[in-house]
């Protein structure tokens, strides 16, 4: 179903490809969008229970996007570094395949508030976060269900030992 990797030997073990998701800044949501065209957006998330989860405002691109097709792609680069003597760059890379969909019930929503509190807002005040929580109803929650993870780096990394 999912393509094999064509330069295998670039490929990352999936422990590795699942700490570039754990450890990401943000990554690429990828969907089918309008009139045949893709849509791609940048988001944070969070990663856990083999699930990726984001959030949004309750209408939009995005939203209308998945309405029309669940399967989506959401790509982390975990390490970029140009090095213009080679003519290359020295990357990890991460992409997840999967069915989104939106989160069911307040419980679904709340679990995955606390998860991208913990990630993106680990030191903020108490009350200051279950305020935010509290918000749960402002936003939508979608939640990828991860069919098959890739990961990838240049192959110097993986040659010279320092990613596997």
């Amino acid at each position: 179903m999912f393509r094999e990797m064509r330069r295998v030997k670039c490929a990352l073990k999936s422990e590795t490809a699942e700490k570039i998701l754990r450890e990401g800044e943000f990554g690429v949501l990828a969907l089918s969008g309008d009139d045949g065209y893709n849509y791609a957006v940048p988001l944070n998330y969070a990663f856990a229970y083999n699930k990726i989860y984001f959030h949004s405002a309750l209408t939009g691109h995005k939203l209308d996007a998945i309405k029309n097709n669940d399967k989506v792609s959401f790509c982390v680069v975990g390490q970029h570094d140009v090095i213009a003597q080679e003519f290359t760059s020295y990357f990890t890379s991460a992409i997840a395949f999967g069915k989104i969909r939106l989160a069911e019930n307040d419980a679904e929503k709340l679990n995955a508030l606390e998860l991208l509190a913990d990630k993106y807002s680990p030191n903020v005040d108490k009350n200051l976060r279950d305020r935010e929580l509290a918000r749960v109803n402002a936003v939508k929650i979608m939640i990828l269900e991860i069919e098959h993870l890739t990961g990838k780096a240049a192959r110097e990394l993986i040659r010279d030992g320092k990613i596997s």
